[in-house]
């Protein structure tokens, strides 16, 4: 029996687990005889009738899926919304990489969700919605809204990592696993910019666009070494290392950003913590800048304590670019701190 082709039902419950497990068997259990899937990253084909696509149900999808992403220079949906009907979901459509069907019927004995992996290409899902009126699915939408997101957010991810498990760059990753005592598969295309004492530094570079990471360590010398401030002042100790396009300049952080009316006000990066494969870590987003020149973007940035060697680890990613959107830039910086594991030592020694 195929586990790809079982449909795994959502309840109100079930949703957050399989936004955490269920997309997992995308890397391990995809059929590689499927057609490949089709459409952009972050794109989302919706298959919804005129009446629920116009009503409140529509409308809340809507909302849900094209919301802006947080901490980037201009508004970015979370997905691109492709919407069909069901007569015309056929030929091509039927391989899109992440698809919606909204059913409302009177033959649905509840709201809920069901998932399918690799229907008709791979690596896809195809989640159905369906509920026996737009009440209850609109209901439904209001409470579990956020957990849909993260299943698609994690489909997206986890093709990330298939791809990088795939296709690696071994010199990145030796350089990282000396210098930092880590294991990790950067994805191909990456290259090494700089290296120096606790420091890595490499991107990938577009004809109009610029994605990179760089990675840095410092002793652990208690919690202060990881609040806010310490963090904002240790990435701009390291981001000189980075230099810019003209002499003498080199990126920073930035502390300011204008208002409505064009005035500055001291701007923070956001701060949260996450766990990442079950090992907690720092996560910050905010803007970076060049000192002494033009230049800017958003970054991302990761930090958590290695007890193997009692420091305090940091893979920071920025993206620039100016003329394009920076959503499908910035989404697989995110997923590399997926792909960072530390010796098992490291964990025995916990």
């Amino acid at each position: 029996m195929n586990i790809m082709k079982l449909i795994t039902k959502i309840t109100t419950l079930l949703l957050i687990t399989l936004a955490t497990i269920g997309c997992r068997e995308i890397n391990s259990l995809t059929d590689q005889n499927k057609k490949p899937i089709q459409g952009g990253a972050y794109e989302v084909l919706v298959v919804c009738n005129n009446a629920e696509w116009e009503s409140s149900v529509g409308a809340k999808l809507r909302e849900l899926l094209e919301q802006p992403v947080e901490m980037l220079n201009q508004n970015e949906p979370m997905f691109n919304v492709l919407r069909i009907t069901a007569n015309d979901f056929r030929h091509l459509l039927l391989q899109h990489r992440n698809i919606l069907k909204v059913v409302i019927s009177d033959k649905a004995t509840q709201a809920q969700i069901t998932a399918e992996y690799d229907v008709d290409a791979a690596p896809q899902i195809v989640l159905t919605f369906q509920a026996p009126t737009q009440q209850s699915a609109l209901e439904y939408l209001n409470t579990n809204g956020d957990a849909l997101l993260k299943v698609l957010e994690i489909a997206e991810r986890n093709r990330t990592i298939a791809y990088a498990e795939k296709h690696n760059v071994k010199v990145l990753n030796d350089l990282l696993r000396s210098e930092f005592d880590i294991e990790v598969r950067i994805p191909k295309g990456y290259e090494l910019r700089s290296q120096s004492q606790d420091f890595i530094w490499a991107s990938y570079e577009f004809p109009t666009a610029s994605q990179g990471f760089f990675c840095y360590s410092y002793p652990y010398r208690g919690k202060g070494s990881l609040t806010a401030d310490y963090l904002v002042a240790m990435r701009n100790n390291f981001a000189k290392r980075i230099p810019g396009p003209s002499d003498g300049s080199y990126m920073i952080t930035v502390e300011q950003i204008p208002d409505a009316d064009g005035n500055y006000k001291p701007f923070t990066p956001l701060y949260r913590s996450v766990v990442v494969n079950g090992k907690e870590w720092i996560e910050m987003r905010g803007f970076w800048d060049v000192e002494n020149d033009y230049m800017g973007g958003p970054f991302v940035s990761y930090t958590t304590i290695n007890d193997a060697t009692n420091e305090v680890f940091t893979i920071d990613c920025y993206v620039h670019s100016p003329k394009y959107g920076k959503r499908n830039f910035i989404r697989p910086l995110e997923h590399l701190v997926y792909l960072i594991s530390f010796p098992k030592s490291v964990q025995q020694s916990k």
